[in-house]
């Protein structure tokens, strides 16, 4: 079963659906937060995750972030790390306030840049009772120092100096620049990256949808720049972390060094043959993603 339901969020409304097991009894269920990828929305891989936990016995909540799909908030596009992990908090206190959720029992799952936001929102957010994250990416490091850091100083410096040109060209009442989160095409994109990845999913019918912010607001950069989801990723302890990720993603090293920074509550999940954005959508790889997530939650979130 689902619902549509809004919440606030910093003073915006955030439209969301929540997904319940079917045939359930009206006993207060366990919770689980899902935050989508940077450029999407709540209807794809958020909801395939939703959807899946919800038939293991959990409610499960998707929602878009603010200035991005449904909700509101303007600019269209803009990418705020703080404003994305405030939603996740707002999510969770929306859940706490319904009559069929135990508001004891709520744990989040972040995808992608949301593999960030999720557990820095946790970090500081004592009811969230367990943390999971899938193709775990930090946007902050990406922007920084590139995929596999391998960007020099000098791209985020100019990158920098634009945002605050853009900042001011706002004001004047130009229009926001908007930069795609991944190329359209995929010419020239080597198998396997993230960007090829991603290009095929969000601009194909694979993953398409039409409102799936595929471009983000250049000047976002001077925020996503000091930005980092893990530097204090301790402080989910003692309260346990799942991170689960491709075998075959770009993207683990995001997981694996904050696995091991996170101490003994930490656990890294790897699906054999996965890729980053396999484990968005492809059965044979969410399946085994979904059994172990529902095994932690169902673990950590028990009655």
């Amino acid at each position: 079963m689902k619902q549509n339901v809004t919440f606030d969020s910093a003073g915006l409304q955030l439209a969301g659906t929540l997904f319940t097991p079917d045939g359930h009894s009206g006993a207060p269920l366990p919770a689980v937060v899902v935050s989508h990828p940077a450029g999407g929305v709540k209807e794809q891989t958020a909801s395939v995750y939703a959807e899946r936990l919800a038939r293991e016995g959990f409610a499960a909540l998707v929602f878009d972030a603010a200035y991005q799909g449904d909700s509101e908030g303007t600019p269209r596009g803009l990418e705020n790390p703080f404003q994305r992990a405030e939603d996740v908090r707002a999510a969770v206190t929306y859940l706490t306030t319904r009559d069929d959720i135990d508001p004891a029992r709520i744990g989040a799952l972040g995808i992608c840049a949301s593999g960030g936001y999720v557990p820095f929102a946790a970090q500081t957010d004592h009811r969230i009772k367990a943390v999971g994250t899938v193709s775990a990416a930090d946007t902050g490091d990406l922007f920084r120092r590139g995929l596999g850091r391998t960007q020099g100083p000098e791209v985020l410096q100019a990158m920098l100096d634009q945002a605050g040109a853009l900042r001011t060209a706002e004001a004047r009442g130009e229009a926001p620049t908007m930069e795609n989160w991944v190329p359209e095409s995929q010419d020239g994109l080597a198998e396997g990256t993230l960007w090829r990845e991603g290009s095929e999913y969000y601009y194909t019918e694979r993953g398409h949808h039409c409102r799936s912010n595929t471009g983000w607001v250049l000047r976002s950069i001077d925020q996503l720049a000091q930005y980092d989801s893990y530097a204090m990723i301790r402080l989910i302890a003692p309260r346990p972390l799942l991170m689960v990720i491709g075998s075959k993603a770009d993207t683990g090293y995001f997981s694996r060094e904050a696995v091991t920074e996170a101490g003994d509550n930490a656990e890294l999940f790897v699906v054999d043959g996965a890729t980053h954005v396999d484990l968005y959508d492809k059965d044979e790889y969410v399946t085994p993603a979904i059994a172990r997530l529902a095994g932690f939650f169902g673990e950590h979130l028990a009655a």
